[in-house]
């Protein structure tokens, strides 16, 4: 509220105040005064009367009562009047009619009040001759004249209110604007003053205080002037400053960006050289892993072996310390990318500990995997990712544990609306932890101690990966651990869900009796529990020997790390000679090292750890021997399914026919792209496996010309096959409207369970046993690299001779032809022909057991698509040798296509560099 309105109001509000409240004191008081007059005139009158009244009704006299009472009634304030006794009987009444009325107590006059009109209540005396009742006089008397005399005092009163409000308010307005004049005037001045007007001064007023403050406010902007000329000064001169440092700033700036982006480059250089340097690596690396494979099916003595065996692990350190690096490198940059695809989690648990079981074999450690039985089948996740977690945690856990065991449990956490959480943990009763040792544990480069790298090597990047790559996929990872008794490793695994269905069971046993022996207590509770849920009834042996209460159909037992020679064994082979049921018999080593046991009523010796599809198909060939017979029509589809194979490569095609026709299917063969749109315009389809390197039109545009056709084709499942499995190429496929990836050279096995996926049809292929396989000689032991294994041919050929010798036919007779289009293109430099060429001649030795050209062949491949057509030129001599190998053995073995000569063809192959 602003100065002069308070002003205006306490002038104004204390005199009409003060003269409201006198007004109304003296118009109560007067009212008061009116008031009392008013009763004590009513009941004089009244009193006045009663004597005459009284005697006139002890005479009844009417006249004279008749006189009293128009007395009373002449009265301008009377309206009516009532004659009664003590009972309340009427004698007399008069004017306005009276309600029914209390009278007093006592005998004396009174007024009773109310808000319109009074009542005066009087006694009329009673004489010595009246012996009636004492009898009362109430007259009704009218107090409007009051009311009426006490509004025209407040209509005065309001009108000299006003008139004297009307002169305070005019005498209030010039005072206030003499006393506020100086004030506004100050605030004018202000406002200038704060709009940057130090000029302008007020002048002095009348008032003292008035003038101290248009002083004050002179001397305010005198030094506000002073100051501003100062600001100013100062504002240049920090300006000036300024801009120098700006001009410094800048400079600084501009060296910053250059550093900044030599440092971009710099990185750039080096995620380059890391990713060529790791193919390049692996290139050489994979042939020397390539030939220690082939080294170990030689004759060598224990010391080679041995140094073979080194070898072989050193390669494989390698090329996982290549790939921690590579790995490292692109979760740093930030390029680590996840994919979304269909998986088993009990696939995935059970390759991974078949790829590490060497190792554990070495150190006879017990190592299994534990799926529990609520984990869903059909799950969606990078399956690669998950891999080398769990890769990665496993091999820890074994390089890390000299006794004992290595466990991977897999359960549900938590389920959501569409995903499921899994824990997956890694337990071993290897060295563990002290607390320091797990603090610094996933930190790059670091390992427990300084003392392991130097013991067990690694780089201290791998669990680091593994936490990066969990928390990527939105997990976490923890680790518990006690110094001397193990470490277990846990993560959780958020996971979409196509379904929360429970696995469905493997077999169906119908309560046959199985024979159990295990020692080992988690191997054992986990076989007991996997048979009951196969329907069979588990008969739990002691010993091996023990006679059970039932005859059983199967034994299944474990053996030992110290059941697999001497006196232990001879007396495993007593108990099997004992029995009078197939025996399966899980021991802890590699293949090479399986005891030398013979099974009287067959069955099988497996090693551990045991995938679970392995051990379902074991005792299904033992329980049910002609279900192998009947696995081709059993799995047969409703419908017959149509499956297009495109590739070029004759030998390629036959393959994947002969293997699509023992999974019931019916192949549709096409040699290129164009073919196999006309394929696709007559012919319904269900499936198509692509090749990626076709002459003309190449695989992906094949696939989006099929798409173009529309109706089924838009939805139709496309499969890529390539011989090339970097992860760079396999994530450019998908993006390009693959559905999945298939890896030559392919594996019947795997080529079922992609079918079986995205057909939505069960399919497998039937087991070759090894009296429906023919007799094939094994390779020659004297040679390091065989020029031809025909068992290994056999073997890519899923089991089918004649395609084995049918495919390396083709290989020879194309040759020469080969390697002319190899020269020439080498001579024009063509790079897109010779890989084209370099591609066939890939995928034609993928499927023949040529191990020298096959290796020659990838390597050039590989380095090819790495570094280029210049750098390959080293290769490709080796490539005409190995071809030159080749023929030299068509020649010497020209009959190699016949079984009697094929055992000649493989005691030949041992032909070298010459």
């Amino acid at each position: 509220m602003a100065m002069r309105t308070r002003l205006l109001l306490m002038l104004l509000s204390a005199p009409l105040l003060v003269m409201m409240l006198l007004f109304f004191l003296s118009i109560r008081q007067d009212a008061q005064v009116r008031e009392n007059a008013l009763a004590s005139r009513m009941v004089t009158a009244a009193e006045l009367v009663a004597p005459a009244l009284s005697d006139a009704l002890s005479r009844q006299a009417t006249p004279a009562v008749e006189r009293s009472v128009q007395q009373l009634l002449d009265i301008n304030e009377v309206r009516g009047l009532r004659l009664q006794d003590n009972r309340g009987e009427v004698l007399l009444s008069r004017g306005q009619r009276l309600g029914n009325v209390a009278l007093p107590p006592t005998s004396a006059s009174q007024v009773v009040k109310s808000s319109d009109h009074w009542q005066v209540q009087v006694p009329l005396p009673t004489s010595a001759y009246d012996s009636s009742l004492p009898r009362w006089l109430i007259v009704s008397v009218d107090t409007a004249s009051l009311t009426l005399g006490t509004y025209q005092r407040l209509i005065v009163a309001a009108l000299i209110g006003l008139v004297l409000g009307m002169v305070l308010f005019l005498m209030a307005y010039q005072l206030s604007r003499h006393l506020v004049r100086p004030f506004h005037e100050a605030n004018q001045t202000l406002q200038r003053l704060a709009k940057g007007d130090y000029h302008h001064r007020m002048t002095p007023q009348a008032p003292r205080e008035a003038d101290r403050l248009a002083s004050g406010i002179n001397t305010l902007a005198e030094h506000m002037q002073h100051a501003q000329e100062d600001m100013h000064r100062h504002i240049e001169q920090t300006t000036q400053d300024l801009q120098e440092s700006m001009e410094t700033i800048e400079i600084k700036n501009i060296e910053l960006d250059l550093a900044h982006r030599r440092a971009l480059e710099a990185n750039r250089i080096k995620t380059e050289f890391l990713a060529n340097m790791s193919h390049e690596i692996r290139t050489p690396l994979n042939g020397i892993i390539g030939f220690c494979q082939l080294l170990s099916r030689s004759r060598l003595d224990n010391r080679q072996q041995e140094w073979l065996e080194h070898v072989h692990k050193a390669s494989d350190s390698l090329l996982s310390l290549i790939n921690d690096i590579l790995d490292f490198s692109k979760i740093e940059a930030g390029k680590m990318e996840l994919e979304a695809l269909d998986l088993d989690i009990l696939d995935l648990v059970d390759e991974v500990l078949g790829l590490q079981a060497p190792e554990a074999h070495q150190k006879r450690l017990q190592l299994l995997g534990l799926v529990y039985d609520d984990v869903p089948a059909n799950l969606q996740g990078d399956p690669l990712r998950i891999k080398q977690v769990l890769t990665n945690l496993v091999h820890n856990a074994i390089k890390f544990t000299e006794h004992g065991e290595v466990i991977v449990r897999v359960m549900v956490e938590e389920y959501q609306t569409s995903q499921v959480i899994l824990k997956v943990s890694v337990s071993d009763t290897g060295i563990g932890l002290d607390p320091e040792s797990r603090e610094r544990l996933f930190k790059a480069f670091s390992q427990a101690s300084i003392s392991d790298s130097r013991q067990y090597g690694g780089t201290g990047l791998g669990l680091l990966i593994c936490r990066q790559l969990v928390e990527q996929m939105g997990g976490t990872i923890d680790v518990d651990s006690q110094l001397g008794k193990g470490t277990t490793f846990a993560f959780t695994l958020p996971l979409r869900a196509r379904s929360f269905e429970e696995r469905k069971p493997e077999l169906s046993l119908q309560g046959a009796p199985i024979a159990l022996y295990e020692t080992h207590a988690p191997t054992c509770h986990a076989l007991e529990h996997l048979l009951e849920c196969w329907g069979a009834t588990v008969l739990q042996l002691d010993t091996p020997a023990a006679n059970p209460e039932q005859t059983p159909a199967l034994l299944l037992a474990g053996l030992q790390n110290d059941e697999l020679d001497g006196e232990a064994l001879k007396n495993w082979q007593a108990c099997l000679d004992g029995i009078d049921c197939p025996a399966v018999l899980l021991v802890n080593a590699n293949s090479l090292e399986l005891p030398n046991l013979r099974l009287p009523q067959g069955g099988e010796i497996l090693t551990r750890p045991l995938s679970r599809a392995a051990l379902a198909a074991t005792i299904k060939r033992l329980l049910v021997p002609h279900e192998a017979a009947e696995v081709r029509h059993s799995n047969a589809p409703s419908r017959s399914l149509r499956i297009m194979v495109v590739d070029d490569t004759v030998s390629n095609r036959l393959l994947v026919k002969e293997l699509l026709t023992d999974l019931g299917l019916e192949p549709l063969l096409a040699a290129s792209g164009e073919e196999a749109l006309a394929v696709a315009q007559s012919e319904p389809v269900d499936l198509v496996l692509m090749d990626i390197r076709l002459p003309g039109i190449d695989g992906v545009a094949t696939a989006h010309a099929l798409r173009r056709l529309g109706g089924s084709w838009r939805h139709c499942p496309i499969i890529a096959v390539t011989a090339h499995a970097l992860e760079e190429e396999r994530k450019r496929l998908l993006q390009q409207g693959m559905h999945d990836v298939l890896i030559k050279p392919i594996d019947g096995h795997a080529l079922a369970r992609l079918l079986s996926q995205h057909l939505n049809q069960p399919l497998q292929l039937p087991i070759h046993t090894l009296d429906t396989l023919p007799d094939v000689p094994e390779a020659s032991l004297e040679s390091e690299l065989p020029i031809v294994d025909m068992g290994l041919g056999i073997s890519l050929a899923g089991g089918h001779v004649k395609l084995a010798e049918d495919t390396l036919d083709r290989l020879l007779e194309s040759l020469d032809q080969s390697e002319a289009d190899l020269r020439d293109a080498w001579e024009t430099q063509d790079t897109e022909r010779f890989l084209d060429i370099v591609h066939g001649l890939n995928g034609a030795c993928r499927y023949c057991g040529v191990p020298q050209l096959a290796l020659v062949a990838e390597t050039l491949e590989t380095r090819l698509r790495t570094r280029g057509l210049p750098q390959v030129g080293p290769l490709l001599g080796e490539l005409f040798d190995a071809m030159d190998r080749l023929r030299t053995w068509q020649s010497v073995c020209p009959a190699h296509a016949s079984s009697t000569t094929n055992a000649q063809a493989n005691s030949s192959s041992s032909l070298n560099d010459k």
